[in-house]
């Protein structure tokens, strides 16, 4: 048998958050196919377990569902300890899992119980994930955190006041974080991407996705399939000594 490839997930454990539908389906999906044995972990309870049936009849044993809730700390640390424990330890953590709540307000308009809901799933829970998983990423010998942030956070896209903000502290506890569990051996990037035909985003006029998308060096929709790759690198050993990175996939909208 030929050795795997550089850019492989075989063996590899996994946990995604918010990965019961959308982009973070698409990155559980995407790793299984890549080798790697994944639990899925979201609040949609029905959805994430037919994601994860649907995995295990592809592969037998390849996906895990177990629940979890990003506004509670108590479900995170459950949930993650839980994950390591099925898998027999963690290789990896997808932070996916995010809510927007502001969608198409205006920041006058924006609700504090709104702001600080967006904030505890979306930044807290970020941090949270990645607490609990340290031990285990750490005694893996090649953790690898990927943080889901936004293109927004790049540009401060309108109407949308608290979910920019929280992907902007995403981006910028990426970098923290980075320089912190370095000493661990584990790295923490970010993906940024654009906005993403998924069903998160089916509240989103037309109007906006035309000017998105007429924005974009390639000018077509955004689809989940174009941020897997991105993930899948960040995740493998041919990312081994990339860290503390945020990397923009858009299409071009927004260039670093």
């Amino acid at each position: 048998m030929s050795a795997p490839a550089h850019d492989s997930l075989s063996d590899r454990r996994i946990l995604v958050t918010g990965a019961a539908r959308g982009l973070g389906e698409a990155f559980a999906r995407a790793c299984v196919a890549a080798g790697a044995t994944v639990v899925l972990s979201d609040v949609l309870h029905e959805q994430g377990a037919q994601v994860a049936e649907a995995l295990n009849a592809q592969r037998a044993g390849s996906a895990r569902y177990l629940p979890m809730d990003l506004s509670d700390p108590a479900s995170v640390a459950q949930g993650v300890a839980q994950a390591a424990e099925a898998l027999g330890g963690l290789d990896g953590l997808v932070n996916n899992g995010a809510i927007t709540n502001s969608g198409g307000k205006p920041m006058g308009a924006i609700e504090v119980a709104t702001w600080d809901r967006v904030m505890d799933v979306n930044v807290r829970g970020t941090w949270l994930a990645t607490q609990a998983a340290q031990p285990w990423l750490k005694a893996s010998g090649r953790g690898r955190v990927v943080n889901i942030a936004s293109d927004t956070a790049l540009w401060g896209a309108p109407n949308l006041m608290a979910y920019v903000a929280s992907k902007g502290a995403v981006i910028a506890m990426t970098h923290a974080m980075a320089r912190e569990l370095g000493e661990d051996g584990i790295t923490v990037n970010a993906i940024a991407p654009g906005l993403t035909l998924v069903e998160a985003t089916a509240y989103v006029p037309e109007a906006r996705h035309a000017y998105y998308q007429s924005g974009r060096a390639i000018r077509r929709p955004q689809v989940p399939e174009d941020v897997v790759g991105p993930v899948l690198f960040l995740l493998s050993d041919a990312a081994a000594y990339v860290t503390g990175q945020v990397l923009p996939v858009n299409g071009g909208f927004v260039m670093k």
